[in-house]
């Protein structure tokens, strides 16, 4: 429980973490990218949502809608929400790995190489997004089962949670450890060694995203975060009670 808890703080960590000198100009573009997708994202939601279900509906079954409603909304939340979070995630993929090393930089004194140039940050993009397109394959792949299961009342609803919880913690933690040049399948290994402390992380930032305004600031937040949690529990080789933000 302890650890579950720790991993919780590391998003209000992370947040404090973003106006901290040396990092605040790196968050600019990740928070607009963020309000833009989610504030699409809330609109389109909701228009589509209404379509959905005048069409799966014909009018003479009209006196299912109240019964049928919510589980076509909690359904189409649930896509909506993935695909929306991992587009924001797509995109802010290369600034995202900038904002890392800043985050990482201002609590080592060092980051792994040198700070990147604007210059170096347009060769990196492509592979940054092509790493992003692997990642929402995994993501998608192990979606369909518990989109399924989403049928099954509460038992659904609380798996596909802590599904996206494990999305969250794999997603924003690569940032940090792909700046290291770890790749994706050892990444979940380390995290699943820490498990209650990655899911505490990645349900901190499932709920943020949930919030609207809040929500605007979950991606550079997480992303600082997630470093913060690195740099503590994986990185540096001390006791993790004693992590470097707590002296």
């Amino acid at each position: 429980m302890a650890d579950f808890l720790s991993g919780a703080r590391y998003l209000l960590i992370g947040s404090g973490l973003l106006l901290r000198p040396g990092v605040r100009r790196f968050v600019m573009m990740p928070l607009l990218i963020s309000a833009l997708v989610f504030t699409g994202g809330i609109w389109y939601g909701g228009h589509l949502l209404g379509s959905l279900i005048d069409t799966l509906l014909p009018e003479w079954l009209d006196w299912l809608r109240y019964l049928l409603w919510p589980v076509f909304a909690l359904l189409a939340v649930a896509v909506l929400y993935f695909g929306f979070v991992m587009v924001a995630n797509i995109v802010g993929a290369p600034f995202n790995g900038w904002l890392a090393e800043a985050v990482e930089r201002t609590l080592t004194g060092a980051a792994q190489g040198e700070p990147r140039s604007w210059n170096g940050l347009v060769r990196e993009a492509g592979a940054a997004l092509a790493s992003e397109v692997g990642k929402m394959a995994y993501f998608a792949l192990w979606a369909l089962p518990f989109l399924i299961l989403l049928w099954l009342p509460l038992l659904g609803a609380l798996l596909w949670f802590l599904f996206s919880a494990w999305v969250l913690a794999c997603n924003y933690a690569d940032y940090p450890m792909g700046n290291h040049g770890m790749k994706f399948p050892e990444q979940r290994r380390l995290l699943n060694s820490r498990r209650a402390l990655s899911l505490g992380f990645g349900m901190a930032a499932l709920l943020v995203t949930l919030v609207p305004v809040l929500n605007f600031l979950a991606m550079p937040a997480a992303v600082a975060g997630a470093t913060a949690m690195y740099v503590e529990r994986f990185l540096a080789p001390r006791d993790p009670d004693a992590g470097l933000l707590r002296g």
